[in-house]
Order: structure tokens, then sequence, then C-alpha cells
């Protein structure tokens, strides 16, 4: 590749951009919507054609990549991706969002490269917000350059993600963790859009992010961002994870991390 991080960057940050513009044009979703297994599941003619949309400038940008999309099948991990370039885009995070108005939902893409996040892209169409991050380039929201809080927990807000459609171990796993941070932080949020909790932890609003499972999709472009932005991304047991599936979440900022301790002492 012999483009600069900048350039790569700034045209992926444009496509991210357009697949906006699809969304805030979005009419008649109710109509073009249809359900992935359950009503709380569901996809839109606009999730795909966002996916089409963005499969195709990403191949323009980077042709030699490999590509792993939530919708139309482009689901699976393979192990030819731990090589190379490869790119892990949910064209529309926060679907249910979407459907019902709610705000916000983005637009996330992750360029991976021999296996683990490089470049992360996110973009909030509703309120024109752009995160973008590569390794060891630091975060940014709109070009200006952000960091985590250094607040500790006990004065730092939580979010969380209830994987509302999962099994039921997984979804009282979600409940049964927002009771034991209830009372060791200001409160807690549930935003709907995992790509953009990582943002809300990285740019300072939120202290830590946890949710009990998620896509590779989910967390290829928030990862990079948080941690460029000096907080640390495991699951919800405190291990690395090995970016090839499902995993749960633990997102913290800086202040978190260094206070320690965070892990809920049941698990």
């Amino acid at each position: 590749m012999n483009q600069g991080h900048e350039e790569l960057i700034a045209k992926i940050s444009a496509a991210a951009k357009e697949a906006g513009k699809i969304m805030l044009e979005a009419t008649d979703i109710d109509n073009k919507t249809s359900e992935k297994g359950s009503y709380s599941n569901p996809v839109t003619e606009y999730d795909k054609r966002v996916q089409a949309y963005l499969f195709g400038e990403m191949k323009k940008i980077l042709p030699e990549a490999n590509f792993l999309g939530e919708e139309d099948g482009n689901d699976v991990f393979k192990d030819e991706y731990k090589k190379g370039w490869l790119f892990v885009i949910d064209p529309i995070d926060g679907t249910n969002n979407f459907v019902h108005g709610f705000r916000p939902s983005t637009t996330s893409i992750g360029l991976f490269l021999d296996g683990k996040p490089y470049i992360g892209v996110i973009y909030n169409p509703y309120a024109d917000e752009l995160f973008t991050a590569e390794r060891g380039h630091g975060a940014y929201r709109n070009g200006r350059k952000i960091m985590s809080s250094d607040k500790p927990l006990s004065h730092s807000l939580v979010s969380m993600g209830t994987a509302i459609y999962y099994a039921d171990s997984i979804v009282n796993r979600a409940f049964k963790t927002a009771e034991y941070y209830r009372d060791k932080c200001v409160d807690i949020r549930r935003v709907g859009v995992a790509s953009y909790d990582f943002c809300l932890v990285a740019m300072g609003v939120n202290g830590l992010y946890f949710e009990p499972t998620l896509a590779l999709w989910d967390i290829a472009a928030g990862t990079v961002i948080l941690e460029e932005a000096g907080g640390k991304v495991t699951d919800m047991d405190g291990n690395e994870i090995d970016f090839t599936g499902y995993t749960s979440i633990t997102a913290v900022s800086r202040g978190v991390l260094a206070e320690g301790n965070y892990f809920p002492d049941f698990i």
C-alpha cells in the first residue's frame, strides 16, 4: 500500500459521510424492514444499501483487502483474514435506533492489518460527528484530538448494552453487571449503538462501557479509537480479544483503567 495513513483515512471518511447521507435521506423505513430471527433484531433495505456502497468504495480504496460485514452473508471470519488487509463494516450500527427514530445510529468502518484493528472510522450523521484513529497516531473527533477521561469510576457515567435478543443467560449477565455498577458510578446509560459507546468513552463522556456479546463489526473501529484515546478494551472477564468473532466487551477510560479493580466481583 503506497498511500499514507492520512490520505487513506480521508478516503474512508469521505465514503462514511456519503453513507451517512443515505441514512439521513431514508424514507418509509418501516415498510423496508425485515427481521433477522426476531422483531428486536431488524434489518432494513438501507443497511444493505449502505453496505453495498461501502464495499464498493473500499474496494476502490484498497483493492487487495478482504471484506467482512454484517449483511448479505459476508459475516464469518475466515483464517485467511489473519493476514493482510481486512475491512470490517457495520453499515448501520444501531438499526433498532434507526428504525424507531431514536438517535444516534452510525456507520462503522474498521480496517484490520494481519488480524488486528489498525484504522477505525465511525460516523454519526445526525450530529455530523466523524471519529477517526490509526494505531499509533491518536484518535480524533472532527479532526480534533480526543482523550478519554481521567476520572475514577465513582465520578463517571457507565454505558451498557443489553443484548436483548440473545439467550436469557447473556441478557441476565448484562443486568446483573449493571446492578454491580449501580452504586459504583454516577449513573448508567443505554445508547443502543456499540460503536458510539466506544466513542463516548474515547471522548471523555463516559468512563466505562460493557456488553455481554458483540459481533466483530460492532467492535472493529471502536477498539482502535478508544485505545488511541488512552483507554483499554478487553472482554468482560479481563481477557484480551482475539478479533475472530463474537465476544463480550468491557471498554474503559484512562481514569478507570488507572484506578483498576473495575471488573464485577462475581465474574
